[in-house]
């Protein structure tokens, strides 16, 4: 294990929710030490070690993730201090429109949704385009424990631990040509098993889409998450494949992708779209440009209650600045936000 100095984005003790014991139903076998490639990860602590949850839903994966949950690099990357959000927590308060503008909709309605097959188009401006099934996007790929925080736009934020793959490895895999500046992704649209997106309520013009530039898409923090907690990703949380950014507004880290599109021009992404004076391409976490209705000096970390809120403060990039501060040099992240 790595032993570094105190920076900026670690909490001090008096800050972390008090943690319990995780205890997991099955044993995973414990990771060996990280390869030279992990090595080169942003050093938020990086060890290897087993992975352990309590409560966690015990389910049937597909063979492919449980052929890879033997070789898994756990806490590849972790947040030192912190206490990763109960899994019931991060299961059962999701945003997932495509479900229901409710918190609770997605884990009401999304274990209808259908994961087997799953395919992936990958097109524009890339040398192996093609539709992809998951066992040909995922079989050179060695699954990481990535602890990350999630900071969501409307000022909540939970600690999660993903199970993925790094999204630069996948696109060394696919090649995209020297006029790929973008990345687009593009979730499910399925309305017969998505009843948020039959409902009249609903603005949003589907499908979902979500964008990043390219060397954003190519950072180390960057992944393709296909689980959590040491277990295949629950539908609600974006089963089976979902982007992770986490200096990024949760919203960025679009959910449930059947589409990657290489492109020389910034998508127009679905949030950015319907209001962009609210939300901006580039949803980088930052606690001094407020969003129109509310602040986000500040946020509340799951679990809580009325009498025990768990508020914080929220941190420039949330916490990963030294990471991607170099991504937005000469910007002015007041206007491109």
């Amino acid at each position: 294990m790595l032993i570094r100095n105190r920076r900026r984005s670690d909490c001090h003790e008096s800050e972390v929710t008090p943690e319990a014991l995780y205890l997991s139903r099955r044993r995973f076998v414990h990771g060996s030490l990280l390869a030279a490639g992990a090595a080169a990860l942003p050093s938020h602590t990086l060890a290897a070690s087993g992975s352990q949850y309590a409560d966690v839903d015990s389910v049937d994966a597909p063979e492919w993730f449980n052929a890879k949950l033997t070789d898994v690099r756990w806490q590849a990357v972790t947040v030192k201090g912190e206490a990763v959000t109960p899994y019931k927590d991060a299961t059962s308060y999701n945003n997932f429109y495509e479900f229901g503008p409710n918190k609770g909709d997605p884990a009401r309605y999304a274990p209808k949704m259908s994961t087997e097959p799953w395919a992936v188009v990958v097109d524009g401006e890339v040398s192996k385009p093609g539709r992809y099934v998951l066992d040909d996007l995922f079989s050179l790929a060695r699954l990481e424990e990535r602890i990350y925080r999630l900071r969501c736009v409307e000022a909540w934020s939970m600690v999660i631990p993903w199970l993925g793959f790094p999204l630069a490895d996948l696109i060394k895999r696919l090649d995209p040509t020297s006029h790929a500046k973008y990345i687009s992704f593009e979730t499910l649209s399925r309305p017969e098993e998505m009843p948020g997106m039959r409902a009249g309520f609903s603005l949003i013009d589907w499908p979902y889409v979500e964008g990043l530039r390219m060397d954003e898409a190519m950072h180390p923090l960057t992944v393709m998450a296909v689980g959590m907690y040491g277990r295949v990703l629950p539908n609600q949380n974006g089963a089976p494949l979902r982007l992770v950014v986490p200096w990024k507004y949760g919203f960025k880290s679009i959910k449930s992708i059947v589409r990657i599109s290489f492109l020389r021009s910034q998508p127009a992404t679905t949030w950015q779209t319907m209001a962009p004076q609210e939300y901006g391409f580039y949803a980088n976490v930052n606690p001094q440009v407020s969003h129109p209705r509310w602040s986000q000096a500040r946020e509340r970390r799951l679990p809580g209650s009325l009498f025990s809120p768990n508020v914080r403060d929220t941190l420039l990039f949330n916490g990963y600045a030294d990471d991607v501060a170099s991504l937005y040099a000469g910007m002015d992240l007041s206007k491109e936000y």
